[in-house]
């Protein structure tokens, strides 16, 4: 029997991050929502292109295929557009055969307030007003960053990478950072090495994923030849000895990665680059850049450091 939905792993997304909506943007833009209204209904049967969150969503939904007793996973459609507009939408999920049903047409209206109804663990779009209104409601959520669309159909492993501070856990570290330097940061966080950070906008992404992990655990005990499809991994610019807390604080929880990256400061792309990550979720924007531009990047505005640039 299938989860319910209180159960599953939850993400909600927008048209704009799942579709390239770029050119019904611009008649939006330029014309007004009766001319994009009219826009939609003249281009219905028309696909929309893959947007940049596409190829993650679809990796996402996979995860079902290999539990099809739980379905431990769901996509939830979050949108501005209204039910009507919103046809064109759902016409390009049914076309992609993304088992997408659950949906929220708000007319124009932000969708940020219905990331609890659906139990989602992220919100991701495009539109960075919803993305900040979300945080600072304490809702989890990330703006998708602009990247170049790359279908890699080679296998179904499903690669998301995320940063530490901001992220999976709290600012606390990062506000010790910000009133001090390095020195202070280390040996603050050796000080309290012992203690668990508190949960970050991500830790309940992290979690579910962790679970998942598990049940992919018991499949291979029962199936030597089973082949996982989830990889995480958490890539920050910490280094010894402030990684003791990011142990302590996983452990903690029960849950891990499958790769661990302390830099000590070291551009995080060197790294992003080899794992090439179908997500990868930072608190800095500008560690979210890549020479290739083929990573999709995920901002989660969050903590002291986000903060500052809003002030």
């Amino acid at each position: 029997m299938p989860y319910p939905i209180e159960r599953k792993l939850v993400i909600a997304v927008s048209s704009s991050a799942l579709f390239d909506l770029s050119e019904s943007h611009a008649v939006f833009e330029d014309k007004g929502p009766k001319a994009y209204k009219e826009f939609q209904e003249k281009n219905l049967d028309k696909t929309l292109d893959k947007g940049v969150a596409f190829p993650f969503i679809k990796r996402f939904l996979n995860i079902n295929s290999r539990f099809k007793k739980q379905e431990p996973v769901e996509v939830v459609l979050l949108s501005r557009n209204s039910a009507a507009t919103g046809k064109r939408v759902f016409r390009s999920i049914n076309h992609y055969g993304l088992n997408i049903s659950r949906a929220a047409f708000l007319e124009g209206k932000s969708p940020y307030e219905y990331i609890p109804s659906f139990n989602a663990s992220i919100f991701l779009s495009q539109n960075e007003g919803d993305i900040q209104s979300a945080i600072d409601a304490g809702y989890p959520a990330g703006l998708v960053l602009p990247s170049k669309i790359v279908n890699d159909d080679e296998n179904d492993e499903l690669r998301i990478a995320f940063d530490f501070d901001g992220v999976i856990a709290d600012d606390e570290a990062e506000k010790i950072y910000q009133a001090g330097q390095l020195p202070e940061f280390h040996n603050y966080e050796v000080a309290n090495s012992h203690i668990p950070h508190r949960p970050g906008p991500l830790a309940d992404l992290f979690k579910k994923l962790s679970f998942l992990q598990k049940l992919e655990d018991r499949e291979l005990e029962r199936n030597r030849d089973y082949e996982r499809i989830i990889r995480t991994a958490i890539v920050t610019a910490r280094n010894a000895p402030a990684h003791e807390r990011v142990i302590t604080t996983l452990e903690n929880w029960g849950v891990s990665a499958n790769e661990t990256f302390f830099l000590g400061g070291m551009n995080k792309e060197r790294i992003i680059s080899r794992l090439k990550p179908h997500m990868f979720f930072d608190d800095q924007r500008s560690h979210l850049e890549s020479e290739a531009g083929d990573i999709p990047m995920v901002h989660i505005p969050f903590g002291v450091r986000n903060q500052k640039l809003n002030n």
